[in-house]
């Protein structure tokens, strides 16, 4: 059960209306609202958001890596509706151990680059991407930078073909 005082507000209580489970969560952080979700119903969720709340912009997908606590890995969609003049942070929980997510490309095409780099940075994988390969690291590069685990100094390579 969400707080009152969240339920109040038109997003929220909109979602609760159209599906009463799809949210596990929610919170407002610094004035801004944030809306917990589950990997299974990120897709419909964010449906719902673009096309009946008029979230029409992704400013960002990012994430956060919480090692060594799991959940380790936070995933968070930054989503803004410029009609309304609202923005939410929409936030999945992941363990290190199934760090994967449907991909949003398919609700707002610009989340192509963003998941390439969370994937990238963080070894977050999305499934049905159109292109899921890396987008700031060389293809040779073992790992994934952002991750709190990764060595400071980054791992050691053998440079071959250069």
């Amino acid at each position: 059960m969400l707080p009152a005082e969240i339920l109040a507000l038109p997003t929220p209580a909109a979602i609760q209306a159209w599906d009463p489970g799809v949210l596990s969560g929610a919170s407002l952080e610094r004035g801004d609202l944030v809306l917990w979700t589950t990997r299974e119903r990120i897709v419909d969720l964010s449906r719902f958001l673009k096309e009946r709340r008029q979230f029409t912009r992704l400013s960002a997908v990012t994430c956060i890596d919480r090692y060594p606590v799991e959940p380790r890995f936070e995933a968070v969609y930054l989503l803004h509706s410029i009609p309304n003049n609202e923005r939410l942070r929409l936030k999945v929980a992941l363990n290190s151990a199934e760090a994967v997510l449907p991909s949003v490309c398919g609700v707002w095409s610009g989340a192509n680059w963003y998941e390439r780099e969370v994937y990238d940075m963080f070894g977050v994988r999305f499934d049905g991407h159109p292109d899921l390969r890396r987008i700031l690291m060389p293809d040779y590069w073992q790992g994934h930078p952002l991750r709190k685990d990764f060595p400071v100094h980054g791992h050691k390579y053998s440079y071959k073909d250069e």
